[in-house]
């Protein structure tokens, strides 16, 4: 009997020593939360219309550090550093593009990445 109890005591350790704790817990939940409230908007712009304005809409309670930008034109991926990851870009070509905003989020020291796609018409 002492066996049993000290395999069900030493395994309950173990589960209490590798298991999320709390708060891991809730910044998982938040960050999936957060990515409905993550919203990717453009506009083109009004003397060019191959010229898109890019900014990121968010909702939620963490703060957004940075945005990492695909454009879907082949184009390298540009990074913003601000709040609403607003940038400008130009394609060389009409087309429909697929755009993606990796936005990174931080709270109390964690962090975790959204990304929001959206299908985009230049003229």
């Amino acid at each position: 009997m002492k066996k049993i109890a000290t395999i069900l005591m030493l395994t309950l350790v173990f589960f209490m020593i590798n298991s999320c704790s709390k708060h891991d817990d809730e910044a998982i939940v938040d960050c999936f939360g957060d990515s409905i409230l993550t919203e990717l908007k453009h506009s083109a712009d009004g003397t060019n219309p191959k010229i898109i304005n890019y900014h990121i809409e968010y909702g939620g309670s963490n703060t957004v550090t940075s945005v990492k930008w695909t454009f879907g034109d082949g184009t390298p991926a540009q990074t913003v550093n601000s709040a609403t990851g607003a940038v400008a870009h130009t394609y060389a070509a009409a087309g429909t593009y697929e755009v993606k905003a990796d936005v990174t989020l931080s709270k109390s020291g964690g962090s975790c990445t959204v990304s929001p796609k959206r299908s985009v018409t230049v003229n």
